[in-house]
C-alpha cells in the first residue's frame, strides 16, 4: 500500500533542500558580484586619482627663464634648473624653476627651508611648513615657479639663512603640494647648491602625505 504521507514528506524535504541550495548559490553569487563591483570601484577610483596626481621636479637647464613678482613689488628672474636666493634688509626672496612631470595640476600648499643637506630619508613635520601667501599652480607637463620669502629680520632663521646664502652653503628646500582638490599631498625635497656663480636646484626625494609610500 502506498504511503502517501511519507511520499509527501519526502517531496517537501526535497523541495526545501533544492530551495536551500538555490538560495546558497544566489547569495554566493551576489557576494562574488559585490566583491567584483568593489574591486572595479576601487580600480576606477585609483585611475581617477592617478589622472589628477602631480609630481614636481626641477626644470631643465634649457627651459626658458621666468620672471615673478613678490607682494612688495620686488621682481626676480630665475633660469631653467636654477633657484634665486636674494637676501635683503626686509626679506629673503626665494624662487625655484620647477616642472610638473605628473598627470594632474599641482597646487602649492607650503614650504620649509633648512641649512645643509637632508641626510636622512625624512621630511619636516607638516606644522613646521610655511603656508603659501597665494596659490601657485603648475600645469601637468609644463614648467612653473615656486616662490617664498622669509620676512622677519629679527628671527633666528632669517639671520642664519642670510649668512648661509652669503657663504654659499647648501640648502634643502621642501615643497608641500597636492592636486586641485586639495588631496594626494606630496612633499618634494630639493637640494639647492651654489655652482658657477649660480644656485642650482635638483629634486632629491618625494614623500607621500595622504597615501602609503611607494618604497
Amino acid at each position: 500500500m502506498t504511503d502517501w504521507a511519507t511520499i509527501a514528506s519526502l517531496a517537501t524535504a526535497g523541495g526545501t533542500l533544492v530551495l536551500a541550495v538555490a538560495t546558497f548559490a544566489s547569495v554566493r553569487s551576489s557576494n562574488r558580484s559585490a566583491r567584483i563591483g568593489e574591486r572595479a570601484a576601487r580600480t576606477a577610483e585609483r585611475s581617477l586619482l592617478a589622472g589628477q596626481r602631480p609630481l614636481l621636479v626641477n626644470s631643465r637647464i634649457q627651459d626658458p627663464a621666468q620672471k615673478i613678482e613678490f607682494l612688495n613689488g620686488n621682481w626676480v628672474t630665475v633660469s631653467g634648473g636654477e633657484a634665486v636666493l636674494d637676501p635683503a634688509d626686509e626679506a629673503i626672496y626665494m624662487a625655484v624653476s620647477i616642472r610638473n612631470v605628473g598627470t594632474g595640476l599641482a597646487v602649492m600648499h607650503g614650504w620649509h627651508v633648512m641649512i645643509g643637506r637632508q641626510a636622512e630619508r625624512t621630511h619636516p613635520p607638516l606644522e613646521e611648513f610655511t603656508t603659501q601667501i597665494r596659490d601657485i599652480y603648475v600645469a601637468p607637463g609644463d614648467i612653473g615657479l615656486w616662490q617664498g620669502a622669509e620676512r622677519d629680520p629679527a628671527a633666528d632663521i632669517f639671520k642664519a639663512l642670510t649668512a648661509a646664502i652669503q657663504a654659499g652653503d647648501d640648502l634643502t628646500l621642501s615643497m608641500l603640494y597636492g592636486d586641485f582638490e586639495g588631496g594626494q599631498r606630496v612633499i618634494t625635497q630639493f637640494a639647492v647648491r651654489r655652482g658657477n656663480q649660480r644656485w642650482l636646484a635638483s629634486a632629491a626625494r618625494h614623500f607621500n602625505v595622504d597615501r602609503p609610500e611607494p618604497r
